[in-house]
C-alpha cells in the first residue's frame, strides 16, 4: 500500500487493511508505506514496493501527476497488478475502489436544499448563502465532490451559491470564512443566519468554527462536511459545532477482499463505489456508537495481530537456537578432527624441514658444489623491488572487493576469507590504514564505481544499482545523493 497521507480517516483505512490480514483464507502479508503528501516521495516508494517481490500493489495517489502517473506505469509494465484507492489518476490501473465523490457532494447539497426548503416564510425576502469550500481540485475527490455539490445548487436557485477552492488545510478554509463573514457584516448581517458552509472534509470544517467563534456568530452560521470519523467529524456534529457531516467510507477489509480477487483469478469489477450517508444531529448517536464499536473491534483484531507475530516470532527464535546448538556440536566435532589432522600434518611437515636443512647444509658447506649453486642464484638487478605487507594486503582486498561486488549478500567475513583474515582482523588492518570500517570502504568502492558507470554507459539506474551490489535501487539513490550530494538521475542528466 502506497499511501500518499497521514491523518484520522487514511490511519483507519491502513488499520482496517492490516486487521484483514487472516480474515480470508489466504495467507496475506500487507506492508504500508506513507509518503506525508510528498509526490516525489510516493513515486519512490511504489517503484521500491514493486522492487521487494510484491504480488499487487494498492496505491492512493498524491497527485495526478506526471511523476506518480509515470511510477504506476512502471508497476505496471513489470506484470504487478494496480489497485487505485480513494483518488484516480489519469494513469492506467487494474481496478478502482474508494467512496463515490460525485454523490457525497450531491447527498450533501440535498440534505441543505432540505433544511432552506423547510426555512418557509421565515426565509421570505431573504436569500440564504451556501459556501463551498474545496479541497484541492486537481484530486479527483475535490473535483467530483464539487461536481456533486454544483449539480444540487443548479436545482436550488433561491439561494446564492459561492465556491472558493482551498487546499484541504484548516487554516486556509477558517481564513475564506473570515473573509465571507466580514463581507456579509457590511452587506446584510442578517443574512448570516441562513448561511450554508460546506467544507470538503471535517478537518477544513473547524477551521470554519474557529472563524465563527473569533467573529462571534457561532450558531448563526451552518457548517457541513465530509469524513464522519469518531473523535472528528461525529464529535462536531453531537456537539452541535456542525449541522451535517457525510459520511465517507474506509472498508480497508473490501480492499483486501478485491485484490486477493484480482490475485486468485476471480471476477472483479474495475470500478468500485464505497457509498457513504449523510450525518445529522437525528442520527448522530447511532452512527457514533457503531463507529466507535467497530473501530475498537478493528484495532482489538490488529493487537491480536500482532501478538500472534510475537509469539511465531519466538517459536522460530528458540526453533533456530535449537538447531544452531546441533549445528555448533556437530562444527566441535569436526573441528577436533581437523585440528588432530593439522597435527598431524605439522609434525610430518618439521619432520620434512629438519631433513631439507640437513641437505642444504651439505650443499652449502661442499666446496664442490659452489659453482653449481652459482647457476641456480638470480642476479642483483632482477631481483624486485621490495613491497610493503600494507601494499600487498591493500592489492589482495581490492581485487577481493571488486571481484564480489556485485553480490547485494555478501558478508565481511566473506571477504576476510579472501584475504586470509577473520572478521575482527579485516576490521582492525582495513581501520588502521583508510580510517574506515570495511563495511564503510565497500559501501564507497560500489558508489564510486556506480559514479563511473552512470557516466560512462547507458545502463539504466536500476540495472547500476544491482550491479554495484545494492539490494535497491531507492537504497543507491540515498546512499549516492549522502556520498556526491545529488541523486543518480542529476549526475545522468548532466
Amino acid at each position: 500500500m502506497a499511501q500518499c497521507s497521514k491523518g484520522p480517516w487514511r490511519e483507519k483505512v491502513n488499520k482496517e487493511m492490516l486487521a484483514a490480514q487472516h480474515l480470508y483464507e489466504y495467507d496475506v502479508k500487507v506492508s504500508i508505506a506513507n509518503s506525508v503528501d510528498d509526490p516525489e516521495l510516493q513515486a519512490r516508494q511504489i517503484d521500491s514496493l514493486a522492487q521487494a517481490g510484491i504480488d499487487l500493489m494498492v496505491v492512493a495517489p498524491d497527485e495526478d501527476i506526471q511523476i506518480i502517473n509515470d511510477a504506476i506505469a512502471r508497476v505496471l509494465k513489470a506484470g504487478i497488478p494496480v489497485v487505485s484507492f480513494d483518488r484516480k489518476t489519469s494513469a492506467d490501473y487494474t481496478a478502482f475502489i474508494g467512496g463515490n465523490n460525485v454523490e457525497a457532494g450531491l447527498i450533501t447539497g440535498q440534505y441543505i436544499a432540505s433544511i432552506v426548503r423547510s426555512m418557509g416564510t421565515e426565509a421570505r425576502g431573504k436569500k440564504p448563502v451556501v459556501l463551498e469550500i474545496t479541497g484541492l481540485l486537481s484530486s479527483t475527490p475535490a473535483l467530483e465532490r464539487h461536481l456533486g455539490f454544483e449539480e444540487a445548487m443548479k436545482a436550488l436557485p433561491e439561494v446564492e451559491y459561492i465556491c472558493k477552492k482551498s487546499d484541504w488545510s484548516s487554516d486556509g478554509a477558517c481564513r475564506i470564512a473570515n473573509e465571507m463573514i466580514d463581507s456579509l457584516r457590511k452587506s446584510d448581517s442578517s443574512q448570516l443566519d441562513q448561511t450554508f458552509i460546506f467544507c470538503h472534509n471535517d478537518g477544513m470544517a473547524t477551521g470554519v468554527y474557529k472563524a465563527v467563534v473569533e467573529q462571534n456568530v457561532e450558531g448563526r452560521i451552518k457548517i457541513l462536511g465530509i469524513d464522519g470519523m469518531p473523535n472528528e467529524g461525529l464529535d462536531y456534529v453531537k456537539l452541535g459545532h456542525q449541522i451535517g457531516t457525510y459520511y465517507y467510507p474506509t472498508h480497508g477489509e473490501k480492499i483486501i477482499r478485491l485484490a486477493l480477487d484480482i490475485l486468485t483469478g476471480k471476477p472483479f469489477e474495475r470500478d468500485n463505489p464505497l457509498l457513504g450517508f449523510v450525518v445529522t444531529p437525528d442520527n448522530v448517536d447511532l452512527v457514533t456508537t457503531e463507529a466507535t464499536e467497530l473501530m475498537r473491534q478493528n484495532d482489538h483484531m490488529v493487537t491480536i495481530h500482532d501478538k500472534l507475530e510475537a509469539y511465531f516470532g519466538l517459536y522460530n527464535t528458540q526453533h533456530k537456537v535449537l538447531i544452531g546448538s546441533f549445528v555448533a556440536i556437530v562444527l566441535l566435532i569436526v573441528a577436533f578432527i581437523m585440528m588432530w589432522r593439522a597435527y598431524v600434518q605439522t609434525r610430518k611437515a618439521i619432520k620434512q624441514r629438519q631433513d631439507l636443512n640437513v641437505e642444504e647444509t651439505l650443499f652449502y658447506t661442499n666446496p664442490d658444489s659452489r659453482k653449481l649453486r652459482q647457476v641456480f642464484e638470480t642476479p642483483q638487478e632482477d631481483v624486485p623491488a621490495p613491497r610493503s605487507q600494507d601494499t600487498i594486503f591493500a592489492e589482495n582486498l581490492n581485487e577481493a572487493i571488486r571481484k564480489n561486488m556485485s553480490n547485494p549478500n555478501l558478508k565481511m567475513e566473506d571477504l576476510g576469507e579472501e584475504v586470509g583474515l577473520s572478521r575482527v582482523q579485516l576490521y582492525r588492518k582495513v581501520k588502521a590504514i583508510t580510517g574506515q570500517s570495511p563495511v564503510e570502504l565497500l559501501r564507497q568502492m560500489r558508489l564510486q564505481r556506480g559514479y563511473v558507470l552512470l557516466t560512462t554507459t547507458n545502463k539504466t539506474v536500476n540495472e547500476i544499482a544491482y550491479e554495484v551490489g545494492f539490494g535497491t535501487p531507492g537504497y543507491f539513490s540515498n546512499c549516492f545523493k549522502k556520498q556526491f550530494g545529488k541523486y543518480p538521475t542529476d549526475v545522468r542528466a548532466e
